[in-house]
């Protein structure tokens, strides 16, 4: 059996977190290419495999489809446990893996439907979409923040030991209100993403993923 997997994703996007965890993992993957915010062709390349038109999404090597960046990256580390991403269900820290593995996508990660796309609520006034933007970037810096005051980070975010979780902050701190926002509100954290950005196992990753630059860096 071909043991690839299959990231429907784009470079930037919540398919990032997962395919960093793939190269750690050293699983075989290709990425379909799908920037779905640029119109109808681009989300219709997930259609056949998620009906929300959504990245990530992720074809099993058994052609199981998973979506949900938390979920797929759970699953990996619950697949891969040789590659030591996450807590087994025995390990204490197992609870607040899953609260802060949930917390990203119910707080965080889904304030960028709104403000990615400001008319969906804010109708055609320009003011109400302004008003949008600047309340959800906002909202997204005191969640980190309030993440921030109930974490106590080691070397990494849950203890010395690496974690899907960790590559999850990394990526989705850089997104609005971006890098330098987020050391602010938790410094803490900010410490443990530049750890990750460092990693020397995706040294050739993040150029081609992520690159650090502009509101990115930091």
């Amino acid at each position: 059996m071909d043991m690839t997997y299959t990231v429907y994703g784009a470079a930037g996007s919540g398919s990032v977190p997962v395919e960093a965890a793939l190269t750690l993992i050293g699983a075989p993957f290709e990425v379909v290419e799908a920037v779905t915010w640029e119109g109808e062709a681009e989300r219709n390349k997930v259609a056949a495999v998620n009906p929300m038109r959504q990245i990530p999404a992720l074809v099993t090597p058994e052609g199981e489809t998973l979506t949900e960046s938390a979920a797929i990256l759970i699953w990996l580390a619950e697949q891969h446990p040789e590659a030591a991403l996450g807590p087994e269900p025995c390990d204490p820290r197992r609870g607040q893996f899953l609260r802060w593995m949930t917390f990203i996508p119910a707080a965080i990660y889904s304030m960028y439907w709104v403000r990615d796309e400001p008319s969906r609520l804010g109708g055609d006034d320009p003011a109400a979409q302004a008003t949008i933007r600047a309340r959800t970037a906002e909202r997204i810096a005191e969640c980190w923040a309030r993440m921030e005051s109930q974490i106590t980070p080691d070397r990494f975010l849950l203890g010395p030991e690496l974690t899907v979780l960790d590559l999850y902050v990394a990526v989705a701190s850089r997104w609005t209100p971006h890098r330098a926002r987020f050391h602010e509100v938790a410094p803490r954290m900010g410490e443990v993403v530049r750890r990750v950005d460092a990693l020397a196992e995706l040294r050739a990753f993040w150029p081609r993923r992520f690159p650090f630059e502009g509101n990115y860096e930091g």
